[in-house]
């Protein structure tokens, strides 16, 4: 398969996004560790978070499994990411959204290092998304992947408002 071909595009985008999650989990990890600490608030959302980063990056993992193996070349016990990983990414977001006041305007990315990668991974995932549109215009590929990778972006929106809000930062808002 060559470099530039819509799979090796759309797995590597997937993998570019599992390690933009990876940064953000290691400038999560400063809070969880933090002496002084940081108030018990910021501490939990911070564990809370890096459960939740953790999850993502092993499903982000058989995803680009899942887009690396060729069509009828899978494996019977190989993971596939599909709807039942989505419902588990729309309970968080409803979950975290409960914490967060309705959005004023739009959002700047930022909010902090850890707010500010996962804005980052967003952009990542919305990328990642349009390479596997490509994709699947070319080859046959499960639509739980496309499901996925959409609701998997909302949710990086939100917890990047989210763990802004429980460390303290301040989110940015666009002005016009």
């Amino acid at each position: 398969v060559r470099k530039d071909s819509a799979r090796v595009e759309a797995y590597g985008t997937v993998d570019e996004l599992n390690s933009v999650l990876g940064i953000a989990r290691a400038f999560n990890a400063d809070v969880v560790h933090a002496r002084p600490s940081p108030g018990r608030r910021a501490r939990t959302a911070a564990r809370e978070l890096d459960e939740i980063l953790k999850r993502l990056q092993n499903e982000l993992f058989d995803l680009g499994s899942e887009l690396a193996t060729a069509p009828g070349k899978a494996n019977p016990g190989r993971i596939a990411v599909g709807d039942a990983a989505v419902r588990k990414l729309e309970g968080v977001i409803d979950r975290c959204q409960e914490d967060l006041a309705p959005l004023p305007s739009f959002i700047l990315p930022g909010g902090g290092r850890v707010s500010a990668f996962l804005h980052q991974a967003r952009t990542v995932c919305r990328r990642a998304e349009r390479d596997l549109l490509r994709l699947m215009a070319e080859e046959e590929i499960a639509g739980g992947s496309l499901r996925y990778l959409n609701r998997l972006s909302d949710l990086l929106f939100v917890l990047a408002r989210w763990i802004a809000l429980h460390s303290g930062s301040k989110e940015y808002l666009w002005e016009n």
